[in-house]
Formats: C-alpha cells, structure tokens, sequence
C-alpha cells in the first residue's frame, strides 16, 4: 500500500456525493469516520451555496466497531426520510465500510421497507474507481434507474420534441468552471435554434428524467462526468450524442457540425427542412470571439518559439493542448493526464502534438518533468502552480483539483464562443513576454527574485558556487533559465559536481561551436 499525500483524483465516495448532491431533493448517505465528511465544507464554501450540503455522514466510533454498523446506518436513513423527505437516498461505500466488509445493500432493503424515499446503494466498487469515475457510474445508474422504472410503469414518453433540443449531461457541484461552461452552452444552444430539454445531474429532478429520451440529441461537454450516461441513452433509446468538447476555435467548429448533422436527420423528417449553421461560425468566429483575430496579432507572435507544459484531466489537458498548437504556434513539451483509465483516447488526442505524454497519478513524476524540461509556461492544476511557484515557472490553471480562487464569482467559461476569449486571455496571461524580466532587474521592480539554481528533479548532486550564482544574476531573465539548463546538462556530461564561473563560460563555448 502506497501513502499518497496528495490525489489528483479524490476517493469513490467524493463522486457520488458530487452526483447526488447535484440533483434536486437527492440525499447522499456515507458510513465513515467523522474526517470524511470535508464534503460539505468543500461543497459549500467552493460554490457559496446558500443551502445545506444534502450530504450526511453516518459516523464510525467504537460501538459501532463492538456492534456493527447495520443498526446504525437504518436509523440514519429512517431520520432523512422523515426530516427531508428527499425523491432519493444514496447509501455511498467508502473506505470504512469496504474495510469492514458491509453488506449495503442489506442494509438499503432494511431501510427501504419503512422509508417513503427511494434507496439505493451507490454501485461503485471504492478500491477500483477514483472520484470522477465513480461519478461517471453513479449519474448512469441513477438514469438507468428511474427510466426502467417509467419504461415498467407505462410512462415512458419515447416520442421527440417538436423543435430541436437537446441534454446537457455531465454538469456537476465542483466541476471546473462548470457553471460558467453551462451558460455558455445554453447560448450556444439557443442561439442555434435548439432548446435545451435537461441539464443533468446540475439541478436536475428524478421526477423529470423519463422525459430524457425525448431530447434530439445529448451534449457531453466533459468525458469525466456523463459519458457512461450518454452510451447507455445511445445504446438503449438510440440517442446519438456529441463527443466533441466545444473548447477553442476549432473544437467548437466541430462541435457544431456534428450536431448540425444530427439534427437534420431529424430535421428533413419533422420539420421539413434542413439547418445550416456555416453562417453563424463565421460571424460568431470573426465578431464574438476575438481568439481567431488574437492568434494573428503581434501579441501573439511574440509567443511564437515559446514552450508550454500541460497536465489535468483528460478533457481539458487534450483541448489546452490542441488550441496551443493549432491555434497559438506554441510548443508543447509535455502534455498528460491523471485521468489513466482514459489514457488510450487522450494519446489520441494528442498524437503528434507534444513531445512527452505523461500519464500518471503521481505529481513528483509530473513536477520532475517539469524542472527538468523548464518550458515558458505551466497549463496544469492547482499542484503544477505548486510546482511553477517553486521553480519561478507561471502557471495557467486549466483543470481540477483547484482552490477557491478558480470558482470565480464572475463569467469565466472555458467552452464556446466566449470561452475561446477567456482561454485566449489565459493563454497570454500565463507567459513572462518580451523583455518583461529584463526590466523588472533592471529598474528594480517589486517581481525581481534571488536566482534559482534548485531544481525538483532528482539530479541534486549539482552545487552552484556563489560567484556562480551572482554571474547568472547577470544574465537578462528571458534567456537565464535556458543558459542554466544548457550549463548544467554540460557539467552532467562531463561529470562536474560544482559549478564554477568557468564551467559556465566552457558551457557557452560549447554550445557555440
């Protein structure tokens, strides 16, 4: 067993409670130990909701170790019931109850024989799945629930809207920026003459959820959270879906031609015409976004020859990338994802576009690709800002896991039109341009710091002397950090433990013949 001090991913039991707390009048129910329930702390100053957390912890102490837990969890359950009467209980697993090898769903079919509520265990295995898949699981066995239920019962509506419409799936409490990209999907959507039918699980009824299959078509904005949703609608109601993420100039240019095309298979049937939306990319590329414009202008030019490192879900890390390369013409050193059971379509993804793929759960990995790559940027997630602040590398957050300050109270989407102007923003942003360092040491501004000569890779056996160290200080800051790489590869090469002034200056003369 692994001590891990720090997790990209949380554990199961984050999942299902980020589900369930989604949806209206759903209460979430862990049996864990009192620590576990940081939950709701994290729920409700993150996203400054004005409610309660529907979120209870069914807490582990020592009679419940000498007596079992059964009676425990029942009486729980029982009291939610009767306090909140919510449309559904979800009895998630944890750490504790795996350890101690619980029966739930006994424990659910008990509670369920006096409880007006439905109940109904979390189906996710907690020592197998992290935080985002078992979210990805617990929205489709909740969808797969209600819609056999209604398909049972007889009230299964299969019949279409009569305009175009759609379901947004997969926007949840925590998400990145997840609030903001809804918005902009909804206008997107509208603007687009296609209505939106539900947004699941952000505010979304049980009680509404047979009427899912209605919808034209899904829209699946992360791969992280709804995807098993929409494979599942696609598989038993034949809803097609949209794959792509509307990240960027292109993607949502591809976004819009693939429901174009599904929506006219309907179209040409119900409404007995065809829609065509080449009209409004062009105006809303030239006119609302200002990216197509940007990555033409000076500004971005300066970037050009500029190296980037990227790290963070498998989503945003794919789409940050592509929009670096194709659209800004900066390089990318690295580009990986934590998201390792989505490995195989993220190095599709990123096929030919980076020269390193990371793929991995442990941030020394990622930070030690980092400082020893030192590219001009770091586009990553609040622990690639981590390592940025460490080696004086700026850094963009692009993904979760994120503090507070990345659940802005303004507008600040990532998807559509107006996300390409935020990530635009981001992008150049995120850079130290120009002769910006060189000033700051030249008329003493308040960002000038000491010389760095530390790195977090694992080469540590390389001592900078003093006169080293202040002859380094000399050299103008936009070029030091490449100067500092290409003298220490030198001395590695040529077993130097102690780096002198004239190591430095046997380095330039190296690199220059």
């Amino acid at each position: 067993m692994k001590l891990a001090y720090w997790m990209y991913a949380g554990p199961a039991h984050i999942g299902t409670s980020r589900v369930a707390s989604s949806f209206r009048n759903v209460h979430a129910i862990m049996h864990a130990p009192l620590g576990d329930d940081y939950f709701n702390v994290m729920r409700s100053t993150s996203e400054r909701e004005r409610d309660f957390t529907p979120v209870t912890a069914s807490v582990v102490d020592r009679h419940v170790s000498a007596r079992g837990s059964q009676e425990k969890v029942i009486n729980n359950i029982s009291r939610k019931d009767e306090e909140q009467c919510p449309d559904l209980i979800v009895l998630t697993p944890t750490c504790t109850s795996s350890i101690l090898q619980e029966d739930l769903q006994n424990f659910v079919d008990r509670a369920s024989l006096s409880s007006e509520s439905d109940v109904t265990p979390a189906d996710v295995n907690y020592h197998r799945v992290n935080e985002l898949q078992a979210a990805d699981r617990t929205l489709e066995q909740i969808v797969r629930h209600y819609l056999d239920r209604a398909r049972k019962q007889g009230t299964l509506d299969r019949s279409v809207t009569d305009a175009p419409s759609a379901n947004i799936i997969g926007i949840s409490t925590l998400g990145f920026h997840n609030q903001h990209d809804c918005r902009e999907l909804k206008r997107l959507l509208g603007e687009s003459g296609i209505s939106v039918n539900q947004i699941i699980p952000e505010g979304g009824s049980l009680r509404y959820l047979k009427d899912l299959p209605r919808a034209w078509f899904n829209t699946v904005p992360y791969r992280e959270v709804g995807l098993m949703t929409a494979i599942f609608l696609e598989k038993e109601y034949g809803m097609p879906y949209v794959s792509v993420t509307p990240m960027g100039i292109s993607d949502t240019a591809k976004f819009i031609a693939q429901m174009e095309e599904i929506v006219n298979a309907w179209a040409s049937v119900l409404l007995e015409r065809e829609l065509n939306y080449k009209l409004y990319v062009e105006n809303q590329t030239k006119f609302v976004s200002q990216a197509a414009w940007f990555s033409k202008s000076i500004d971005c030019q300066n970037l050009a020859g500029k190296e980037a490192a990227i790290f963070g879900d498998a989503t945003h890390a794919a789409s940050i990338t592509k929009i670096l390369v194709r659209e800004t013409g900066i390089r990318v050193r690295c580009s990986g994802t934590y998201c390792k059971h989505d490995a195989e379509w993220f190095n599709e993804q990123v096929q030919g576009l980076r020269d390193e793929i990371p793929v991995t759960e442990d941030h020394t990995k990622v930070g030690d690709t980092i400082a020893l790559i030192e590219p001009s940027a770091i586009f990553g997630t609040q622990m690639e800002r981590h390592i940025g602040k460490r080696i004086d590398i700026p850094c963009g957050v692009i993904s979760s896991p994120v503090h507070i300050q990345n659940f802005p109270p303004g507008y600040r989407p990532f998807l559509g039109y107006e996300g390409t102007n935020q990530i635009a923003d981001l992008i150049y942003n995120s850079f130290n341009l120009g002769m910006e360092d060189h000033l700051l040491d030249v008329f003493g501004g308040h960002d000038t710091k000491e010389v760095s000569t530390k790195s977090l890779s694992t080469d540590r056996n390389l001592n900078w002397t003093s006169e080293a160290e202040s002859e380094l200080k000399k050299i103008p800051g936009f070029v030091r950090g490449k100067i500092k790489k290409n003298t220490e590869v030198f001395a590695k090469q040529n077993d130097i433990t102690e780096i002198t002034v004239d190591v430095m200056y046997a380095a330039k003369e190296k690199s220059s013949s």
